[in-house]
């Protein structure tokens, strides 16, 4: 039975997960064993009078059962070292460390199934079933983020995306360079300045205007290394994802011309400080090739305000400056569906608490959205194109990223054919390979994407209702964390969250009572994390496993500073020191939400993490007293 209907009143989110103790697995070996009998019978039913090319003699000879013995000792070890060196983060309440989390049921069934095809979305005539798939998944994406003409496709990850975002940019503001040369009665009267300030609306239109000459643009674009000094700078948040240095180093634009724009107490972009910047560069008309703006960074799980963004270029363009909008939402794009109706309409403000009581958003009515991160995802149809991630808040397994871009016709400023793969004009779905940056890719991931999708409505009834769980866990985490402290010994150590969190990211620092050095705070919270993970001892013993970052002045500016003094500890001591080392959880467990989850692992979470200092503390001890 095929599955139309969007939306679902009853959606239950304990029966997609296989479960913390495998309360799902007799369903999920049902439902895997069925995909693949039906896979297996798929291939006997081709052309059946054909004969078996593998013989029952054969099977039963010394040499065929030897190997097979073979495969069994191969894949018993296999899973040995992936048992006994793996991270139990399917826990619900035991693993606040990293993004990973329990993933979708179908999505993994999917994948299983769709793997057996070894399907490659690049090659339509290699993969019919999952490119179709993949189209469909694309176009949900860009009706995700409120896209009425646009188009996406999956990746392999945001790194990727983001890779994409900037080809994208850079090509796009580079055409009306190309029209100069190629079209001249396109942009007759328009000084050079004022072609890098073009908005890409406008570009767009003349691209269609050109017809026939749009290789030749192409020819004479940035593909040509033509320019390439001449686009502008990119700008990125202090928040920005390694990816962007990467991306401008491969796209050809420079690391020179990355500037980083820093960020305010709640670690979101500055957009003040973000037009002092543009108006410094643009003084001696160097153009800003683009803007990139977070939601859901990957530290702190801050949303940039979009918004404010969109207003800054609006009010810029009356000044003849203009910029590219990239979103990087690889972590916090699934979040928008939490805004979204059965028809996918962005709902006012004020009716989202009747919508969330509407499917069971949240257990409890509390104001767990922030007005601003609301206005934040309100804009992302502003932006030119944005990074999704199903492998993150869409709970697919790896490897599964994605872009979408706001108008279909972008794709014809970076498409390259290849006639072995594809015929240009063919009437096959996206002729997908043509418009992205990799080669050969999984079918499977498509299939596992789409099977998510259809099984969760892109809006408040399904992944709104995935996402709602994962940010009320969020915040039962963080108020318990608020007033946390722990008696060990005569010495006492205090819990201190970093910020309210904006999506589902939790950060905190350990610092113990009434000493002052940040130093000292720094080696007590990576002794923790230490303890609570991988580095000691075996991860399945562990009763609590976090993840870690730092806060270091060359990335994070003074930002860190007032949480830094909120905690007693001076400014010389901050710029001495210059980072602060935090405890990081992305709490993207879906069981955490209820009440009685989560206060069954309390106590045990307060054991364990009292357990780690009493040992930190020993052995600090048994040191000294060897000294």
């Amino acid at each position: 039975m095929e599955i139309t209907d969007s939306k679902i009143n009853d959606l239950n989110l304990d029966a997609l997960f296989i479960g913390d103790k495998a309360e799902n697995g007799a369903l999920y070996k049902e439902l895997l064993n069925k995909l693949v009998d039906e896979h297996l019978g798929w291939r006997k039913n081709y052309i059946p009078q054909d004969q078996n090319m593998i013989s029952p003699e054969e099977q039963q000879s010394p040499e065929f059962k030897d190997t097979v013995n073979r495969m069994r000792h191969v894949l018993d070890d296999v899973s040995n070292r992936i048992r006994t060196e793996s991270v139990p983060w399917h826990s619900a309440g035991r693993y606040w460390g990293h993004m990973n989390s329990e993933t979708l049921m179908p999505a993994i069934l999917a994948y299983d199934y769709a793997m057996l095809w070894n399907g490659n979305n690049v090659a339509y005539e290699s993969s019919p079933a999952t490119s179709q798939m993949e189209e469909e998944v694309g176009n949900e994406f860009a009706t995700m983020m409120g896209y009425k003409n646009g188009w996406g496709h999956i990746v392999a990850d945001g790194s990727l995306a983001n890779l994409e975002g900037l080809w994208y940019a850079r090509n796009i503001k580079s055409l009306p360079l190309a029209m100069k040369e190629v079209t001249p009665e396109l942009v007759t009267g328009k000084t050079d300045w004022q072609l890098l300030n073009m908005p890409t609306a406008e570009i767009m239109k003349l691209v269609e205007e050109s017809g026939e000459r749009l290789d030749d643009l192409k020819a004479k674009s940035a593909r040509s290394g033509k320019n390439l000094q001449k686009l502008g700078k990119w700008l990125v948040p202090q928040t920005k994802h390694y990816s962007w240095m990467k991306a401008a180093d491969i796209i050809g634009i420079g690391l020179d011309q990355v500037v980083p724009v820093p960020i305010d107490k709640n670690y979101r972009m500055d957009v003040n400080e973000l037009e002092k910047i543009i108006r410094e560069i643009t003084a001696d008309q160097t153009p800003i090739l683009g803007v990139v703006g977070v939601a859901g960074s990957t530290e702190e799980g801050a949303v940039d305000q979009i918004d404010q963004i969109v207003a800054l270029r609006n009010k810029l363009e009356k000044e003849g400056i203009y910029f590219y909008l990239h979103v990087d939402a690889a972590y916090g794009g699934y979040f928008r569906t939490i805004f979204l109706d059965e028809n996918n309409n962005f709902v006012p403000f004020d009716k989202m608490k009747d919508l969330h009581n509407q499917y069971g958003v949240f257990t409890e009515s509390k104001d767990y959205i922030k007005r601003d991160v609301y206005e934040a995802y309100k804009a992302f149809t502003e932006a030119e194109s944005i990074t999704i991630d199903p492998h993150k808040m869409g709970y697919v397994p790896y490897a599964a990223g994605g872009i979408v871009i706001k108008d279909v016709a972008m794709r014809d400023t970076i498409s390259y054919f290849a006639t072995y793969v594809f015929e240009k004009g063919a009437d096959i779905p996206a002729l997908l390979g043509a418009y992205i940056l990799e080669g050969s890719k999984a079918g499977a991931t498509a299939a596992s994407v789409w099977a998510a999708h259809h099984t969760l409505p892109l809006n408040a009834s399904g992944y709104g209702k995935l996402e709602g769980a994962s940010l009320e866990g969020a915040h039962r985490y963080y108020d318990f964390l608020k007033n946390l402290t722990f008696k060990i010994g005569d010495r006492t150590v205090e819990v201190h969250p970093l910020v309210n969190p904006d999506f589902n990211m939790v950060d905190y620092v350990l610092k113990e009572k009434d000493n002052d050095s940040l130093a000292d705070m720094n080696r007590l919270n990576h002794q923790f994390y230490e303890e609570a993970s991988y580095v000691k001892g075996s991860l399945y013993n562990k009763e609590y496993i976090v993840s870690h970052t730092d806060f270091a002045i060359p990335d994070y500016g003074n930002s860190p500073l007032p949480f830094v003094k909120s905690l007693g500890i001076s400014e010389n001591d901050w710029n001495s020191v210059g980072k602060v080392t935090v405890i990081r959880a992305s709490v993207m467990t879906p069981y955490m939400n209820r009440q009685e989850n989560f206060d069954y692992f309390v106590p045990k979470i307060k054991l364990a993490m009292k357990q780690y200092l009493q040992n930190i503390f020993v052995k600090e001890t048994t040191k000294q007293l060897s000294e």
